[in-house]
């Protein structure tokens, strides 16, 4: 739903041979809508929740490797938005994003005689500045940033590159209302609704045209309708 679908609906506008969708809850109703939007493309449907441990996530993708033979993007794209739910946004905003990746690489990775792959992280712009009253949220989406970041940065070594799409407030079932830590803010919805958002359309138009710039370490933000790359400043170098 929400950004998602709308994103794999833009995607469906281009030449693909394959999408497989991978999400904890079944919608035969969306997956049979898109398939019929272009009957070009394999859409094919897998139960799959991101919190798995990492060696049930290695068993799924080596049955979709076993019958694609090839997948060159993988876009992470799970996500709540309630800090009331600590552990599990954790879990899934993080933790899962962090687990499906280090699961893929045991088929992409080029030390393995892997092929390389790409990988599509999404983020938030609250990875870069906290909405305060939801700072379980907002955590996990700057650690995201980070995590993808180094990817990127260890792509010599692995093959697999890596960059962020960082949406802004978008219209969707997400934040229509959620909670705040400890209740700090308990009309934080209603609230960050008055400001300009922009509609799930748009956001997913401009996640396509990232997807397709495919720029290695980009932190890109997708707010009111705009793609910007977003630069990030180096307060601190390990130099190693």
């Amino acid at each position: 739903g929400g950004i998602g679908l709308d994103t794999s609906k833009e995607l469906l506008k281009r030449d693909l041979k394959n999408l497989v969708i991978l999400d904890r809850i079944k919608n035969p109703a969306a997956i049979a809508e898109l398939k019929a939007l272009n009957p070009k493309v394999c859409v094919t449907f897998y139960p799959y929740d991101v919190t798995v441990p990492i060696a049930e996530t290695t068993k799924l993708l080596k049955t979709i490797f076993g019958q694609l033979k090839t997948i060159d993007v993988l876009i992470n794209g799970a996500g709540i938005l309630d800090d009331h739910q600590i552990e599990r946004t954790i879990a899934v905003n993080y933790t899962g994003l962090v687990n499906t990746t280090t699961a893929i690489m045991e088929f992409w990775d080029k030390r393995k005689c892997g092929p390389g792959g790409i990988i599509c992280n999404i983020g938030s712009v609250t990875g870069f500045n906290a909405i305060y009253q939801v700072p379980v949220y907002s955590g996990t989406k700057a650690a995201v940033v980070n995590f993808t970041s180094s990817l990127a940065k260890l792509a010599p070594i692995t093959g697999v590159t890596a960059y962020t799409v960082n949406p802004g407030i978008t219209r969707t079932t997400l934040v229509q209302k959620f909670n705040s830590w400890l209740d700090v803010e308990p009309q934080v919805a209603k609230k960050l609704l008055a400001h300009p958002t922009q509609p799930p359309l748009a956001c997913a138009e401009n996640f396509v045209k990232a997807i397709e710039l495919n720029q290695n370490g980009a932190l890109w933000k997708l707010d009111l309708g705009t793609l910007e790359a977003v630069k990030w400043c180096k307060h601190w170098d390990s130099g190693i």
